[in-house]
């Protein structure tokens, strides 16, 4: 899925809350994220791709939970910036209206919001990988 940023503010020191529209055409979704500013930087207006994925792995098999330093090929070559959490809260008000799923990457959090057949597959304690790529302008 690819982002825009349309508004950021500091949270701390290494940390900026960004949020953002989906940029692609007939997917209605907001994205809240803390991410460290240190590691990535995005300025409003900057696109970038997100995945969510349940293992590194290209096959997507499921993976250890722990992080593989034997340089075998993994999702993360294809990103800049990761996170790892687990989705501590799943809303829907009504069986029409948009679910909003937040997660915690160990105190950096995320909220999504979107129709419900889009974020079907994230489940209440799940964990995740968040996976962010800037898109360079030409």
């Amino acid at each position: 899925m690819q982002f825009e940023v349309k508004e950021t503010r500091t949270k701390g020191d290494k940390v900026s809350r960004l949020t953002c529209r989906l940029y692609e055409e007939g997917y209605e979704m907001a994205l809240d994220v803390d991410v460290n500013s240190d590691l990535l930087e995005l300025n409003i207006n900057d696109q970038f791709t997100l995945a969510l994925a349940s293992s590194l792995n290209l096959d997507g098999s499921t993976d250890r939970g722990t992080f593989d330093q034997s340089g075998a090929p993994s999702l993360l070559d294809q990103y800049e910036y990761a996170m790892h959490g687990k989705i501590y809260k799943w809303k829907q008000d009504s069986p029409k209206a948009a679910v909003e799923v937040y997660v915690s990457f160990g105190g950096l959090l995320m909220r999504l919001k979107g129709d419900a057949r889009h974020l079907s597959k994230l489940s209440l304690d799940s964990r995740i990988y968040l996976l962010l790529r800037k898109i360079q302008r030409s």
